[in-house]
């Protein structure tokens, strides 16, 4: 979820709660030695522990084809402790498609083994060292063997998406392929893809028979979800104010306020799919360009840019 799920949304999402641990957006490998600051870069939390300001532990998330370099960069990576490491075999985007990353590698199975294990050589077995796939590039015909491939080469979970690279993000998931990728092999499987409620997570979690899933644009489009399935009473839309208080004034702080109000309304084009007054906000500020008039609308729509430490939300029966 590049260029939407950063260190800002990550830090308002975890302070809402329910996550055991994050994947920062993917660091790109592609021949160099990475400096540390390319690193904390992308994954700020590296400066604090490799966690969230709420506690939550994020782990760096690898791209890239070639195993040298990327157990180099792996080795860099390790010196700055993160919370665990994280290969990506499940992008299906284009541009990064083209250069030989994410996805574009399933179908090499001996490449994704190769990468594997030049970066488990380097990571030390007290780091989580996991690797998320997608089921294949045009069919799932080697997920098997991509995922036992990846077992093989010292990964320690897997983290399926129930679908190939040319499905991109249409509808529905492959949930029952990923239970042929879990029961063909020994480390634990975690489905992800098409989770948008608890209807979703229950049908997945019997089609895929994974114990755990992980959460993409479901928990972006409701940052509740996670504890709904966990089965916590939570808020609706006055509840939810606060957290895109909390978000904007992450971007009012870290964005050009020319380009703020488009990260606003990204995400509000999201949650829309969950909150009906989310597209009454939307259309209010849509035509909006300047972040000051975006600061007057919200405070007028109950909605204070408030960055603090997080605090607790309140909770609806």
């Amino acid at each position: 979820m590049e260029g939407l799920a950063d260190d800002i949304l990550r830090d308002v999402l975890t302070a809402v709660g329910g996550y055991d641990w994050a994947v920062c957006e993917f660091v790109r490998v592609s021949g160099n030695r990475l400096p540390a600051r390319t690193f904390t870069r992308v994954c700020p939390e590296l400066l604090n522990a490799s966690r969230t300001r709420a506690g939550t532990p994020v782990r760096v998330q690898l791209l890239g084809s070639d195993p040298a370099c990327m157990a180099d960069n792996a080795a860099r990576l390790v010196e700055l402790a993160p919370a665990g490491v994280d290969l990506n075999f499940g992008c299906p985007a284009p541009t990064v498609n083209r250069h030989r990353g994410g996805a574009a590698l399933l179908g090499e199975p001996d490449l994704l083994f190769a990468i594997a294990r030049a970066v488990r050589a380097v990571v030390p077995t007290g780091i989580p060292f996991t690797a998320k796939m997608r089921l294949g590039i045009d069919d799932p015909g080697l997920a098997v063997a991509c995922a036992q491939a990846l077992a093989a080469g010292g990964a320690e979970e897997l983290v399926v998406h129930g679908r190939t690279k040319a499905d991109a993000y249409r509808p529905p998931a492959r949930w029952p392929c990923i239970d042929r990728v879990r029961a063909a092999i020994a480390i634990p499987v975690i489905a992800n893809g098409e989770i948008w409620n608890f209807q979703d997570y229950e049908a997945c979690l019997q089609a895929s028979g994974c114990a755990d899933v992980m959460l993409g644009r479901g928990a972006v489009a409701d940052p509740f979800l996670a504890r709904r399935l966990r089965g916590e009473p939570v808020g609706g839309w006055e509840d939810l104010k606060p957290v895109l208080g909390r978000f904007w004034a992450g971007v009012r702080g870290k964005v050009a306020p020319q380009h703020a109000p488009g990260r606003l309304k990204q995400w509000l084009g999201l949650l829309r799919r969950a909150y009906p007054e989310a597209a009454l906000l939307l259309a209010t500020l849509r035509p909006v360009t300047c972040a000051r008039e975006i600061d007057r609308l919200l405070a007028a729509a109950g909605i204070v840019a408030a960055l603090g430490p997080p605090r607790p939300l309140p909770l609806a029966a």
